[in-house]
């Protein structure tokens, strides 16, 4: 993406099924699972560059001794770093050390990090870990989530007689989670005492009894949001639950060795030598439970309220290198040739393909493809309107035509903090990247550049249009493989504002330019309205904001805003469609970013109420209308 978005996090969980000298028999180390974890949270650093950590569990502890071991690093190289750390505890002059805690392990599990709150620091990364003598009592938990309703969930936690230290989606998720932890070890420990059990005998009684079904029954219910909570428990319970609308993706695989669940269906695959088929997508509302004996459940949790995975993974945020989100952003690709041959007048011979960011590389085959296609169906129509047998040279003349492709920008460096000063900050992100100089034809060819979404528009004005203008194309016609954004997220992406849309800036200056100010008006007060109803009763006033406008009026007002000064290139904006988007997607039906229509009742709250804020800071309400 020109503009990289910071999402969804990435979580990795490993349950090794047999004794642990199986392992160290049959793969020559006791540090299988530490391996293999390593190798799942590196295949998803995609997920997660601002943190990371690990966590792992020895079962059948001897008291007085770690059994509950956590790491956790910043920054990008957070992974190498806790897993040194890890490494350098387990083996001394050389040697494995079997005690040290992570080889003797049978539960493990990671997480990255995206920030998608702004905040930062330790506290923050996960997992997060509640303490206690108790074994069972002992939980460590870490997801890829954002919730909606925090308010109302840390009202339900005040009014247990709780007082809750953070304010974060997280803590609190720990804190309610861990409640509900204490009072399942309550329950089975009135049932122990029923027995006539004594002392260690109870405690073993908890421990085979626990039901973590019942723990995430009375946590999960409350939660508005999208989300993979994952945890692991001292005395050896391990669980995984997906969100009843689906919006968050987890997948998982099963053998007689091991359990392993990741937020992407390639990382099983490569890390256990897998085909598509053995990985199972984890069901909305449910949740993968390993119980301490190692016996490996799926059960209902939340009844499914929605089918609304999310189609943003598929375009941009997954790894490519799935078998089905690469035949589906191929699709994306292939389905805009239309709209870019009626930019480009049809003029195939004259026009060149390209593709920025790598991201945006599978999407530029489809349309490569579409355009090869196109070139050929030329050739035979012009063949068959010969009257007489073509010539060598009449043949040739036609047959060599080809679609033209060429690299014709570079990622050439990061721009770096310590310049602070405004001019020259923007000099050093306009040249970001860089071009394949003479790539081109000057002003002759059409240059056509394909990217995955266009989100905020800044890279586009500050570098990319700038940087492409220098080999004088013709036209420059910029391709998002996406449909506009035009909704802020909550479920785990940092857009929660909606003036950081460009499509959304160029709708409110399509209002102004008209004098429709009305407009925003009544939307506000709709907006406000719709704040004194029920949750679940609230529809999305926002999406009025658009209805005046057609998907062309709205490009053209981006080219306006976003092109630099000096450039006088030709612009044009393709954007795929609503319809194209479903039709290349299928199965993930979330399209909220697009469309305004959230799964959830409380992502329709926070929307209504971001627009609220909108007005409210920008347009001073109060004195303007």
């Amino acid at each position: 993406m020109m503009e990289q978005l910071k999402h969804e996090c990435g979580v990795a969980m490993i349950r090794l099924l047999k004794p642990l000298d199986y392992y160290h028999r049959k793969y020559g180390t006791a540090m299988y699972a530490v391996n293999k974890l390593y190798l799942m949270m590196e295949k998803q650093h995609n997920r997660g560059q601002e943190g990371a950590g690990i966590a792992c569990v020895k079962i059948d502890n001897t008291p007085g001794r770690e059994y509950m071991f956590r790491e956790r690093a910043e920054g990008k190289d957070a992974i190498t770093e806790i897993f040194g750390r890890c490494l350098r505890s387990s083996f001394s002059s050389g040697k494995e050390v079997s005690a040290s805690g992570w080889g003797e392990a049978q539960l493990f599990m990671g997480h990255l990090r995206y920030s998608t709150t702004g905040k930062s620091g330790m506290s923050y990364v996960h997992p997060f870990l509640r303490r206690n003598n108790w074994q069972a009592k002992n939980l460590c938990l870490c997801g890829n989530f954002n919730m909606t309703n925090i308010d109302e969930i840390f009202e339900i936690l005040t009014r247990q007689g709780q007082c809750p230290r953070q304010y974060s989606d997280s803590y609190i998720m720990l804190e309610l989670m861990g409640h509900r932890l204490d009072r399942e070890v309550e329950r089975n420990f009135i049932a122990a005492k029923a027995l006539e059990l004594e002392n260690t005998d109870i405690t073993r009684y908890i421990e085979d009894h626990v039901k973590m079904s019942n723990v995430l029954k009375t946590t999960m219910t409350s939660f508005d949001g999208g989300y993979v909570v994952c945890g692991i428990t001292g005395s050896g319970e391990m669980f995984s639950m997906r969100d009843p609308w689906g919006i968050r993706p987890a997948f998982y695989y099963k053998d007689d060795e091991i359990m392993a669940l990741a937020s992407e269906r390639p990382v099983l695959q490569t890390t256990f030598d897998l085909q598509c088929e053995d990985v199972e997508e984890l069901p909305p509302g449910k949740a993968l439970i390993v119980k301490r004996s190692g016996e490996v459940t799926v059960e209902r949790i939340v009844e499914q309220k929605a089918d609304s995975a999310c189609s943003f993974e598929r375009i941009y945020f997954s790894r490519g290198s799935d078998r089905d989100i690469y035949r589906e952003r191929k699709q994306l690709g292939e389905q805009l040739v239309d709209s870019i041959l009626k930019a480009v007048d049809y003029d195939t011979e004259h026009t060149v393909l390209s593709f920025i960011p790598n991201t945006a590389e599978v999407a530029f085959y489809g349309m490569l493809h579409g355009f090869e296609r196109y070139v050929i169906d030329k050739k035979i129509k012009k063949i068959q309107t010969f009257e007489h047998t073509p010539t060598y040279d009449e043949l040739e003349s036609i047959l060599s035509e080809k679609v033209r492709s060429e690299k014709v920008a570079w990622k050439d460096i990061k721009l770096r903090t310590f310049i602070t000063e405004g001019n020259s900050r923007n000099d050093l992100a306009s040249h970001v990247y860089d071009i394949t100089y003479e790539s081109i034809h000057p002003d002759e060819d059409n240059l056509v550049v394909i990217d995955d979404s266009i989100v905020r528009g800044t890279t586009l004005k500050e570098s990319i249009i700038r940087i492409l203008d220098r080999l004088s194309p013709k036209k420059l016609v910029i391709v998002s493989s996406a449909p506009q954004i035009r909704y802020p997220d909550y479920y785990g992406i940092d857009m929660a504002r909606l003036e950081e849309f460009c499509a959304f800036r160029a709708a409110i200056a399509l209002i102004k330019e008209r004098g429709m100010h009305e407009l925003l008006d009544n939307v506000y007060k709709a907006c406000k309205e719709e704040m004194k109803k029920p949750k679940a009763e609230m529809q999305n006033c926002v999406r009025a904001i658009y209805e005046p406008f057609t998907v062309e009026e709205i490009n053209n007002k981006i080219v306006e805003m976003l092109r630099p000064e000096g450039v006088v290139t030709p612009i044009e904006l393709v954007f795929q469609s609503i319809d194209g988007l479903h039709t290349a997607i299928p199965n993930h039906h979330g399209d909220w970013y697009f469309t305004g229509h959230y799964p959830t009742p409380g992502g329709t709250k926070l929307c209504n109420q971001a627009f609220i804020n909108y007005v409210e800071e920008c347009y001073q309400y109060e004195e303007k209308f």
